[in-house]
């Protein structure tokens, strides 16, 4: 314990604890913490959709139904009807054979690299990419060859260096800290010339991009392009779940191969209704997905003119970058204060230097939230020297 607890002394010194917050009403715009009322812009709730009354019916329905837990993993008695259904409307919006749902995206990542690639393969990974695409690497026991984010130069050089009989380039589709977007194409153009297979996570891409919300993929016309479509149900599809989506002989593969599938209960039925009622209302409202675009475009530009360093991005995703985890930490602890909870994101979540505010809206917020939350982060901004004026 006296390990532990210097560990942690260390991690307090270097302004890199955290504190968990109680959010006390649904997931939206407008939140409640200890009794008091803030607007919220850290929520992967892209969408709005975390307390649609749609969604709400489908899970009501779906308990009334089939009760609430599953009552054991998908290969014994916990494989109901309805995960069918889901991982029919799955393929078909991903524009697959087939698809597999996780309980989680971290462990649709870990399960699917981890049986697919063995210590006779070699992955090419994005350096930006989730922890839990790093972790499923490492599990597998190939070899880990990183390349410098979105720089397919190097890319193309470590493949040249790199590359065995069996390779996989595996990358966000939308990257979650910097809310950039893949070079996807390029991507495709080296994986097709050096025959190397390749897997996108598309957790923060899905709904958001791409016709219908399909994704990266669709946002690049790359359909039918990529061997393995990964995402999760959590962010824009506002339930709980991961999926991959691919050929059946993957599919197939996975059911039988992947620890984290096999050894896990399944999701409850009512969480498996609630993705499937989404993902329907995801396909169909196009201007839900055009107004948020829109929206992060204008509140972007906003933040530039103030004066804010803010990284170019096409999605909700929009990070301002402070640097020093410490004043971080103070910019989002002093917006909290005035009723803006923004997450301060700091190390190991992003690079050492490169702490930041990673903004990320909702289809939801009204321009007079957003107004407000543009009036306060310059107040602090000011205050705190991170902007001039």
């Amino acid at each position: 314990m006296n390990h532990i607890i210097e560990k942690l002394k260390k991690i307090k010194e270097k302004k890199l604890y955290r504190e968990l917050k109680y959010i006390e009403t649904a997931q939206s715009p407008k939140v409640k913490i200890e009794g008091k009322d803030f607007i919220l812009l850290g929520s992967n709730n892209y969408l709005g959709l975390c307390d649609d009354y749609r969604l709400k019916k489908a899970a009501i329905d779906a308990i009334n139904k089939y009760g609430v837990g599953s009552g054991g993993s998908r290969l014994t008695t916990g494989n109901y009807d309805i995960h069918r259904e889901l991982e029919k409307k799955i393929a078909s919006f991903k524009g697959t054979e087939a698809s597999l749902v996780f309980n989680t995206g971290y462990m649709a990542n870990v399960g699917i690299i981890s049986a697919l690639c063995d210590r006779n393969w070699v992955i090419f990974c994005d350096k930006l990419n989730h922890a839990s695409i790093i972790d499923g690497c490492h599990l597998s026991g190939a070899k880990l060859i990183r390349y410098k984010h979105c720089d397919m130069n190097d890319l193309l050089d470590k493949v040249n260096k790199y590359k065995k009989n069996n390779n996989l380039i595996v990358t966000d589709g939308v990257f979650s800290m910097d809310g950039d977007i893949a070079p996807l194409s390029d991507i495709v153009k080296i994986a097709k010339e050096n025959d190397i297979m390749t897997m996108v996570d598309d957790a923060h891409a899905t709904g958001i991009l791409g016709k219908n919300g399909a994704g990266t993929a669709s946002y690049f016309n790359l359909d039918n392009k990529i061997d393995i479509m990964m995402g999760t149900l959590s962010k824009s599809v506002a339930s709980e779940g991961g999926y991959a989506a691919g050929s059946k002989d993957l599919i197939d593969y996975l059911k039988n191969s992947a620890r984290s599938f096999i050894y896990s209960t399944a999701l409850s039925p009512a969480t498996i209704a609630v993705s499937i009622k989404a993902l329907e209302i995801i396909e169909k409202d196009e201007e839900r997905r055009f107004n948020l675009l829109k929206m992060s475009n204008w509140f972007q530009n906003e933040l530039k003119i103030a004066g804010f360093n803010v990284i170019e991005t096409k999605t909700p995703i929009i990070p301002i970058m402070i640097g020093p985890a410490d004043k971080a930490v103070e910019f989002s602890k002093n917006l909290l204060e005035e009723g803006i909870y923004i997450p301060a994101i700091r190390p190991p979540s992003v690079p050492e230097g490169t702490s930041r505010l990673r903004i990320s809206l909702m289809a939801t917020h009204t321009t007079q939230d957003l107004e407000e939350a543009l009036t306060k982060i310059k107040l602090i901004g000011r205050k705190l020297n991170i902007i001039g004026g």
